[in-house]
């Protein structure tokens, strides 16, 4: 079993801190040691479910192919039937911080792992479970190491598997922006998350816009952004928000800028394949400006 997470309390006008590391690098140094040794993304095999997803809010094209840098396998995590599951299982592991694809139909959670700690981001569907189980184990954790889930927005294909997780994991703290929690039903309370917080040492961003209380992860260390539904991907490239599901797109708009000024490296998003590593921070900016 895994040590209890550490808990950080701040001023009275800020929200619970969830703090995973406690070594930071300045966005400057991120980029000089970035610049001399690049990012790997590892697509290890297939990983999740192929759970139907006939009638998602979300889907935004075509699964992404992976970009010219990416360095390709073929391994599929143990106990896994290739011929069963979706291909499109990706890990980064850059500052400390392991990232985990769960492809589920045409959505998709995260696992990050930091140290002995974990985190699931999104839950998918409600039957999940098994899939994000999969992929806690391609990265070496389990259920016992699993202290933070984070909903990075309300829509049903990315809350609705919450209750089997916490049923797998039931002293997970539970996190989502302020103004999605409404939206979010739950067997245990809600965390209400917003900017300045941290949860496993990743630094938490409102990007509302798909939703009025989606939130977005950022580590400062990888460069690694989970951005839930504010983005999304097709073909390799990042695309915006889906406007057909989206409550405000001049909103959505204004985040995608407010995450092209972090300049990610490594951009993870809900829908449209696995993470991408190629021109993330021009992207971002293209598609803020367009």
């Amino acid at each position: 079993m895994s040590p209890a997470p550490h808990h950080a309390r701040l001023p009275p006008s800020s929200r619970l801190v969830t703090l995973g590391s406690s070594s930071r690098l300045s966005r400057r140094a991120l980029l000089t040691n970035l610049g001399a040794a690049g990012i790997g993304l590892t697509i290890l095999g297939a990983c999740g479910g192929s759970s139907d997803d006939a009638g998602s809010d979300n889907s935004v094209g075509s699964t992404a192919t992976e970009p010219s840098s990416t360095e390709l396998a073929s391994a599929s995590p143990a106990g896994t039937d290739p011929a069963t599951t979706e291909a499109a299982t990706s890990e980064a592991e850059t500052g400390g911080l392991r990232l985990q694809h769960v492809a589920m139909g045409n959505v998709a959670a995260y696992v990050l792992v930091r140290g002995t700690e974990a985190a699931v981001v999104d839950t998918g569907r409600s039957g999940s479970a098994a899939a994000i189980l999969e992929g806690l184990g391609a990265v070496g954790a389990s259920w016992s190491d699993v202290a933070h889930v984070v909903l990075t927005h309300n829509h049903s294909d990315h809350a609705g598997g919450l209750a089997g997780v916490l049923e797998a994991a039931p002293g997970a703290i539970v996190y989502a922006g302020d103004a999605d929690l409404g939206g979010i039903q739950s067997s245990t309370p809600l965390q209400a998350i917003g900017d300045g917080d941290e949860v496993l040492g990743l630094g938490v961003f409102n990007t509302p816009g798909h939703t009025a209380g989606s939130v977005s992860l950022f580590d400062t260390q990888s460069g690694i952004l989970v951005a839930g539904d504010a983005i999304n991907g097709d073909n390799g490239s990042l695309t915006g928000a889906n406007p057909s599901f989206s409550e405000d797109l001049a909103a959505a708009t204004a985040s995608i800028a407010k995450l092209a000024a972090l300049q990610p490296q490594v951009a993870a998003f809900g829908h449209g394949g696995p993470p991408i590593d190629s021109d993330v921070a021009a992207q971002l900016a293209a598609l803020a400006a367009s």
